[in-house]
């Protein structure tokens, strides 16, 4: 169930104070960040973000397809090898 329309989007704070402070000096460096759970705002629109996926950092550019969907879409989290019947072969 979504967010409660009353309460508005969720961002971290911190998150959100570093990404705007980046787009207002123009900077490309990517910013770090471990909050998955994070909205996107249209105001993220051109950042470069780094987003934790338990494992490693997967870089990501903010896009205006990308807003209201939660940063944590765009990093996955787990690696799909293929079915095991698959690797057997058919006979």
């Amino acid at each position: 169930m979504p967010r409660s329309i009353k309460k508005g989007p969720f961002i971290e704070q911190s998150l959100y104070n570093k990404i705007t402070q980046a787009l207002q000096e123009g900077g490309r460096k990517p910013i770090k960040t471990w909050s998955r759970r994070s909205t996107i705002l249209p105001d993220f629109v051109g950042a470069n973000v780094m987003v934790h996926n338990g494992n490693k950092f997967i870089p990501i550019y903010v896009t205006e397809n990308m807003v209201g969907h939660k940063f944590g879409e765009f990093a996955p989290t787990r690696t799909f090898k293929g079915h095991a019947a698959d690797k057997r072969g058919r006979r």
